[in-house]
């Protein structure tokens, strides 16, 4: 645990120290956030907030990753996945900046690319020691659910929704951050128990994270971006796997699964009724804005129901 330590201190403090570098260059190159119109009126004043931040995030994973993995191919291929996750998001908020409008890649042209990612993570984890297609079920410790032939299939979906809850879930200041450090912060306790050795990879994205945070919560100087939505989705998503764990993020990673959902229902009800919303906006942090709730009260709220799926979680992985 001690290794899982240094890695968080090694990323925390290579953010604080990025963090200040990175913001005026990305200021002096424009590279700043577009804001929906049809977003909360609040939020129009972060038009032009530095964006891409999340290459921050990947820079900080890195230096502390690359020092405490040495020798270890799990870690390695947590560490490829993240950063080729991250370039897709990378080239679709240079989209956005370019064309100065919310629209980067097509949705089939994101879909591809992260498909791709998927399946390429999946055949390198299939070489490696400790593969295997059995998953652990939530609160039967002893229950183990073999998913054979279906294995491959039911990773890449895993990856996808993964990226896709963390991608819908930056949306307030720190939320993002925030709620996935917890989720890891998890995972990181879990590849403890377990003895694995994605263990100094955890901790070099929690500290990457936290620096991170310092200079994304409210008010935000610097925004993640799809480069640093996409690259936490598809690390949540790599070491639930590793792990054998991909059902708990049901549990823990309540706050995408909600996100997620609620854009569903809202597109769905929209199309059934000819026009009606279900929810005043989706995804649902901005349904709890329009309600009265200030930003950082919503933020507060979803890192308290997400410590509190992590601590079910816990008792998930135990048994009761």
């Amino acid at each position: 645990m001690s290794t899982a330590v240094y890695a968080v201190l090694v990323a925390f403090i290579a953010n604080i120290i990025l963090c200040p570098l990175l913001i005026p260059t990305l200021t002096k190159f424009k590279f700043g956030q577009y804001i929906r119109s049809d977003g909360p009126a609040s939020h129009g004043k972060k038009t032009g907030t530095p964006t891409m931040g999340g290459i921050v995030i990947i820079a900080g994973f890195l230096i502390s990753a690359l020092i405490f993995m040495r020798d270890n191919p799990q870690a390695l291929a947590i560490v490829g996945v993240t950063v080729a996750f991250g370039c897709i998001g990378f080239m679709d908020d240079y989209l956005k900046i370019k064309r100065k409008q919310n629209l980067g890649l097509r949705a089939y042209q994101k879909f591809l690319a992260l498909m791709v990612v998927s399946i390429a993570f999946v055949l390198f984890w299939r070489t490696l020691p400790g593969y295997s297609t059995a998953i652990m079920v939530p609160f039967l410790p002893d229950t183990m659910l073999d998913l054979g032939l279906l294995y491959p299939a039911f990773a890449c979906l895993i990856f996808l929704s993964a990226t896709n809850g963390a991608n819908l879930t930056d949306g307030l200041d720190g939320l993002a951050a925030g709620v996935t450090a917890l989720i890891v912060v998890f995972f990181m306790f879990a590849a403890w128990i377990f003895e694995s050795p994605v263990l100094p990879v955890t901790g070099a994205a929690v500290g990457a994270l936290l620096g991170f945070l310092l200079f994304n919560s409210h008010p935000a100087r610097l925004f993640m971006g799809d480069t640093g939505s996409l690259a936490l989705g598809g690390f949540v998503a790599a070491v639930s796997l590793m792990l054998g764990m991909p059902l708990f993020l049901l549990i823990v990673a309540i706050v995408y699964v909600m996100e997620t959902l609620s854009v569903i229902i809202q597109v769905g009800y929209f199309k059934l009724t000819g026009g009606k919303r279900f929810f005043k906006m989706a995804p649902i942090h901005h349904a709890f804005e329009l309600s009265g709730w200030p930003e950082t009260k919503v933020v507060a709220f979803f890192y308290i129901i997400t410590a509190m799926a992590c601590l079910l979680g816990y008792l998930a992985i135990m048994g009761v």
